[in-house]
C-alpha cells in the first residue's frame, strides 16, 4: 500500500511544481479531485468496494476561499517534505499546532488540517502513512494465535505471538501496519472475530474464546481506525482468514461493519486497502432483541434519522440490512452487546456466538 519515501516526495514536489508553473505563466493555480460526499460513491466492480466516482471539485485561487486553500496545501507538502527529509513523524494534531507558526496558512480547526490531510491522499493517490502523519492514538488490541515481526526504533524486526508474548489486554496495534513496518508471519486460527467494544472484548478474552474457538480477536475500539482496519485486511488477503464483525444494536454500529466491510465516506479513496467486502456481520439485530428478549433502549431522533439514511445508503442494499433496519425502526428499540449478560456472562460464548458463527451465510454480507 505504501510508496517509497522517493516517490512521496516526488509527488508532493510535483504538485507544488504544478502550482508555481500556472503562476509563472500567468495561469489561475487550481486542484481538482474527486468530489468527497455521499452523491459521490459508487461501486468499484474490481475490489467490491465503495469508492469516490467521477464528479469532481475544483480549488481554484480565482477565488479567495480557493487561493488560501491552496496556499494551506503548499504549506503542508512543505511540513511533509521536512519530515521525509529528517526522518521524523507527527501526529495529526502536531500538524495543526505547527500551522500556528505558517505567517499565513494557519488552520482554524483541526478539522480542516485533518480534512485537508485527506484530501492531498486523494489528490496524490498516496496514504497518510507515506505522510508521515499519524492520529494521536494508535489502533487497538489483538489477542489470539497470531505471529507478527514488528519493526522497532532500531530499525529491527522483533517477533511477537499475539497469544503468548502479551498480557491480558493484547498486542496494541501499530499506527503504521504495512509490510514495510509489520510483517505477518502466521497465524493459527480459523477465523478472526472483530469486536466494537472493550468491555465485551474484555469478555471474550476472560472467557478464553479465542482458544477455545481458534480465533483471533480484535478490538475495533468503536469506529475502528485506518491501522485496525488496514491489519484486518492483511489478515484476510495474507492468511486467507474470515472476518466477522460482532457489535451493538444500533445504526451506529451498523456503519462500523460497513467501514470494516465497504469502506466509508471519508476513506472511500483507499477503500480497495482497508476494506474486506467478504466481512460477515454476526453483532445485534433487531431480530436478536425479539428472539431473545433483550434489555433495550429507545431510538432517539438521531437514531432513526441514521436508520432512514441506511436505507438509501448503497452500503445496506440487500435483503438482510432492510429487513433488519426496517425491524429496528418498527420496533422503536436498540441494544448494545452486553445486553446479552443477562443470561449470565458465558452466555455470549457459549450460545450467542457458536449459534451466529454455525448458522445461515446471510449475516450482511
Amino acid at each position: 500500500m505504501s510508496s517509497e519515501v522517493p516517490d512521496t516526495g516526488k509527488k508532493l514536489v510535483e504538485l507544488a511544481r504544478s502550482v508555481y508553473n500556472s503562476l509563472k505563466t500567468g495561469e489561475v493555480p487550481e486542484l481538482i479531485m474527486p468530489s468527497r460526499n455521499r452523491d459521490n460513491i459508487v461501486l468499484d466492480p474490481m475490489y467490491s468496494v465503495w469508492r469516490y466516482g467521477e464528479s469532481k471539485v475544483t480549488r481554484s485561487a480565482k477565488y479567495v476561499d480557493g487561493a488560501e486553500y491552496i496556499l494551506k496545501s503548499l504549506y503542508m507538502i512543505e511540513f511533509i517534505l521536512e519530515m521525509i527529509k529528517g526522518s521524523k513523524t507527527s501526529t495529526l494534531r502536531e500538524m495543526y499546532y505547527i500551522s500556528e507558526g505558517w505567517k499565513n496558512g494557519k488552520f482554524g480547526t483541526q478539522d480542516e488540517s485533518d480534512i485537508m490531510a485527506e484530501d492531498l491522499e486523494v489528490i496524490t493517490s498516496l496514504m497518510r502513512e507515506d505522510f508521515r502523519l499519524r492520529p494521536e492514538e494508535n489502533g487497538a488490541s489483538v489477542i489470539g494465535n497470531l505471529t507478527i515481526e514488528e519493526k522497532n526504533r532500531k530499525g529491527e524486526f522483533k517477533r511477537i505471538n499475539c497469544k503468548d508474548d502479551v498480557g491480558e489486554g493484547g498486542y496494541n496495534i501499530p499506527y503504521n501496519v504495512d509490510q514495510e513496518k509489520l510483517k505477518i508471519v502466521s497465524s493459527d486460527a480459523d477465523f478472526v472475530l472483530a469486536i466494537e467494544t472493550g468491555g465485551m472484548f474484555d469478555r471474550l478474552v476472560e472467557n478464553g474464546f479465542d482458544e477455545r474457538f481458534r480465533s483471533i480477536l480484535v478490538h475495533l475500539k468503536g469506529q475502528p481506525a485506518r491501522s485496525t482496519r488496514r491489519l484486518l485486511k492483511r489478515l484476510n488477503e495474507e492468511q486467507h482468514l474470515p472476518i466477522y464483525v460482532f457489535t451493538d444494536g444500533d445504526p451506529w454500529s451498523f456503519r462500523i461493519f460497513a467501514s470494516v466491510a465497504y469502506g466509508a465516506i471519508k476513506t472511500a479513496h483507499i477503500s480497495q486497502h482497508l476494506a474486506v467486502p467478504t466481512a460477515q456481520f454476526i453483532g445485534i439485530t433487531a431480530s436478536d432483541i425479539m428472539n431473545y428478549d433483550l434489555p433495550t433502549d429507545v431510538l432517539t431522533d438521531k437514531d432513526q434519522q441514521a436508520l432512514q439514511a441506511e436505507l438509501k445508503d448503497p452500503r445496506f442494499l440487500n435483503d438482510f440490512w432492510k429487513s433488519e433496519i426496517e425491524a429496528m425502526l418498527k420496533m422503536n428499540k436498540k441494544a448494545e452487546q452486553q445486553a446479552l449478560a443477562k443470561y449470565g456472562l458465558d452466555f455470549v460464548t457459549d450460545k450467542y456466538l457458536p449459534d451466529k458463527l454455525s448458522g445461515p451465510n446471510d449475516l450482511g454480507e
